[in-house]
């Protein structure tokens, strides 16, 4: 009997060739974007879950608040793994990760020595490969970080400075003092490897007097640290939440002598409403659960962007089905003799339930072939995306075979099960009269389908539209500085003391107007710290300590980014400014002080100095429009209040013969460094890169809108050409009392243009809900405008109409003489 099923269904398929194309293209369509969305989102969620004992390995977050300012970190003090193994034995072992400044690396041995910088370093714990069992190549994971001169590679790394010679046991040569550091171990490719922590080369921690010098510091809080549990203590959810409850206890007693040790008792800090705070979490959660928690250490995203592709897949899929429903329908007319005349003959209604269901599964069938066969196609251009490296062999998991067949099948019956039971539902009578089963309560099921589509579809471009018009705000808006034509040259500090003398000769480059030196850049994080303000008897009650991040900079940083002043002065050679501090608008709020020149705080962090407010900066974005303007202040970089280890100088350039002037700086780079090449970056660049994810959001947006809005249309196609085929006799009858080509497309058309305009209707609210929790991601977001809903309703009933009018065109011009003879 299926033989027999099968037979009549590639018949069938055969003899309506329009609506089988148009059905199999919409389902390959909705099935190749739900295969692609999978592929992805197993990736993502494959994240960490690669190493052995994930479940049992954790990150130990540090949650804080001092006066109004609040963090949550994916880092602690340096003394916190040693501190939370000694104190707990459900803890197995902890390692730790310090993120060390960008370095140059030389390998000096052969022909020709070869130098480059490098930013991808760790420096980690002996145990951190114990820990993380990263795949290695050559090495053993339990020695080769045991000894402080060695050091772990990528293939990568070992091409660029071996080539195809063995690494292990080459040297290469680490920072300005060349400290050799000898290969142990060589590791598999992590470019795309699924883990949060990645990196070119690791080197054991005891290499940074840093973090020696910090051990006893619980302030300082410059490291990532992990814990594994014991077996036993990971089996038991109740011994978790135990530790958990122990750590404050802990941590109250750890703590204490470091902020004593900073003029800050631990007790009267909690006091204040303050609170310093240890947290667990899972290995597993950190790609995906950490939107909230700072690190530039791992990888994290977020898992919202999962479930709004999760669900742009089903909606894809869902409106291919609801084509399949609604052409079936439509198609009733043309099968109700076939149906009445099997129902005469006897068949159940059962049996053309099977024939119909194995007509549907014929095309799934078709169609599933067609979306792999597509998904193989486009794979790369996915991956370049989104930026990944998905093969085609990670379809092959069993997880994902099932829940892509379990889709497909899902897909069969939703887009069969409708026109199965509508269609085997016709009287024979009627339908042996050709009138089948069509009533008003189907038309407005077809309608009410049409309507689906087309407001998924809308709701999709107006999404789509809102992404990229917040992206747009983002590059445009004042961040209250100048961001063009600014170059930034990384790692000077590589030059030594000979940085201030060419500092001065790039001065007398003809296409540069500004230079400045600074202890760090925009976009690049800040030195920070917490500061007492000093109560003066004009304002006594003011906040009693502030964290403020900050940078050392010279007498002509502000006038080279084009800082706004609000009150005081900048820093001027004329003046000896090593106690002097500029504060933005936020910091002087937060504080408390309504006439700050003068004013003083003071850094229990140094050595207990007084530092005195010499002018106010009007409030500017350090990092991107994600983070809200913090407090900050600027010190002279003759305080040296702190040693930040890097300075960067920046360059104001005249946007004329940038090439020319990049070319003499390289020139000049290279007379005072042979050894370290030169790195820059342009600050918009830098910038644009802060939203990189979300440019990719706003492209994957774009990329499944569009192919909604094809997969609608699609169906409005079929639609429209059977309501021509339907109205083939009144069509001639009009056309020969007169009516024009324009007054027959209109009356094609026009019932279907007004159901795009009710889909306008109820799309607005969703995309308008669904957009605004989007945007609460920004601290500095646009206000979601009418413009966007009337330019993709514009767009939906654009193509719509082109849609539409083709065929309906095709119908008005048709001779009128043989459409009377059709019968």
């Amino acid at each position: 009997m299926l033989k027999n099923y099968i037979k009549i269904a590639w018949r069938n398929i055969l003899r309506y060739k329009t609506n089988s194309f148009l059905n199999i293209l919409g389902l390959t369509i909705g099935l190749a974007s739900v295969m692609l969305i999978a592929l992805y989102i197993q990736n993502e969620l494959k994240y960490d879950t690669v190493f052995k004992d994930s479940e049992r390995i954790y990150r130990v977050n540090m949650r804080g608040k001092m006066g109004d300012n609040s963090f949550y970190a994916g880092y602690t003090p340096p003394p916190a793994g040693e501190a939370l193994v000694n104190n707990f034995p459900e803890i197995e072992s902890a390692t730790r990760i310090f993120q060390p400044d960008d370095a140059t690396i030389a390998y000096t041995q052969g022909n020709s020595p070869k130098v480059f910088n490098e930013s991808e370093i760790l420096a980690v714990d002996p145990n951190f490969l114990e820990v993380f069992n990263y795949p290695l190549l050559f090495g053993n994971a339990n020695t080769c970080l045991q000894q402080p001169n060695s050091v772990v590679i990528t293939p990568q790394i070992a091409e660029k400075y071996f080539g195809t010679e063995n690494p292990l046991g080459k040297t290469l040569l680490y920072g300005e003092e060349q400290k050799p550091l000898q290969v142990t171990g060589v590791l598999t490719d992590l470019e795309h490897y699924p883990a949060s922590v990645k990196f070119d080369m690791l080197m054991p921690v005891a290499n940074f007097e840093a973090v020696s010098y910090f051990n006893w510091s619980w302030v300082w809080l410059n490291m990532a640290t992990y814990i594994k549990l014991t077996k036993q203590a990971s089996e038991k959810p109740e011994g978790l939440a135990k530790l958990e409850a122990h750590l404050p206890e802990m941590l109250r007693v750890q703590a204490a002598p470091a902020f004593e040790r900073i003029g800050q008792p631990f007790d009267a800090f909690l006091k204040k409403g303050n609170y310093w705070e240890l947290h667990l979490q899972p290995l597993a959660d950190i790609h995906l659960y950490s939107q909230d928690i700072t690190s530039s250490i791992t990888e994290q995203h977020d898992i919202k962007s999962l479930y709004v592709l999760g669900i742009i897949a089903l909606f894809i899929v869902i409106l291919a089905c609801v084509n399949f429903m609604n052409l079936s329908t439509v198609q009733s007319v043309k099968r109700s003799k076939e149906i009445g005349i099997r129902k005469v003959l006897g068949s159940q209604r059962s049996q053309l339930i099977k024939q119909f269901m194995t007509e549907v599964a014929c095309y799934t069938f078709f169609a599933t072939l067609l979306a792999f066969a597509i998904v193989l196609l486009i794979l790369p251009g996915f991956n370049a995306l989104t930026g990944k490296a998905i093969s085609i062999n990670a379809f092959f998991n069993a997880e994902l075979l099932l829940l892509v067949l379990a889709i497909v099948l899902l897909t069969a019956f939703l887009a069969g099960s409708y026109p199965a039971f509508f269609l085997t539902s016709f009287n024979p009578i009627r339908a042996l009269k050709g009138k089948g089963n069509i009533s008003k309560n189907t038309g407005l099921v077809r309608n009410g389908l049409v309507v689906f589509q087309f407001c998924i579809a809308i709701a999709l471009i107006s999404c789509t539209l809102i992404v990229f018009t917040q992206l747009h705000y983002t590059q445009q808006k004042d961040l209250g500085y100048d961001k063009e034509n600014i170059l930034v040259i990384n790692n000077t500090e590589r030059l030594g003391t000979v940085v201030t003398s060419f500092k001065k000769e790039l001065a007398t480059i003809s296409g540069i107007q500004h230079v400045s030196i600074s202890s760090n850049m925009l976009t690049r994080g800040a030195f920070g710290d917490f500061y007492v303000p000093k109560a003066t008897p004009d304002e006594p009650h003011i906040a009693s300590d502030i964290s403020l991040g900050s940078y050392l900079v010279d007498d002509q940083f502000i006038e080279t980014l084009d800082l706004e002043l609000v009150e005081g002065r900048a820093f001027q050679e004329e003046f000896n400014d090593s106690l002097s501090v500029l504060l933005n608008e936020t910091a002087v709020a937060q504080i408390g002080w309504e006439n700050p020149i003068g004013k003083q705080i003071r850094y229990p962090g140094g050595n207990m100095e007084y530092y005195t407010v010499v002018g106010v900066l009007k409030d500017f974005n350090l990092e991107s429009l994600h983070s809200a303007i913090q407090p900050f202040a600027l010190f002279s970089e003759a305080s040296q209040s702190y040693d930040s280890g890097v300075s960067y100088i920046t360059l104001k350039v005249s946007g004329e013969n940038i090439i020319t002037t990049l070319d003499q700086v390289e020139q000049l780079w290279k007379r005072y460094s042979e050894s370290a090449p030169l790195e820059y970056s342009f600050l918009d660049e830098d910038l644009a890169f802060a939203y990189q994810e979300d440019q990719r959001l706003a492209s994957l947006f774009t990329v499944f809108a569009l192919l909604a809005i094809f997969v609608a249309c699609l169906g409005l196609f079929g639609l429209i050409a059977f309501s021509a085929q339907q109205r083939t006799k009144e069509i001639g009858v009009r056309k020969v009392l007169g009516a024009s080509v324009q007054s027959i497309v209109r009356l094609l058309a026009m019932n279907f243009l007004k159901l795009v305009v009710i889909a306008l209707v109820l799309a607005v609210p969703i995309a308008w809900l669904a957009m605004n929790q989007w945007l609460q991601d920004f601290a500095y977001r646009i206000a979601i405008p009418v413009w966007v809903f009337f330019a993709a309703g514009a767009l939906a009933l654009g193509i719509a109409l082109i849609t539409l009018s083709f065929q309906a065109i095709k119908a008005a011009i048709a001779n009128p003489v043989k459409s009377l003879r059709t019968e």
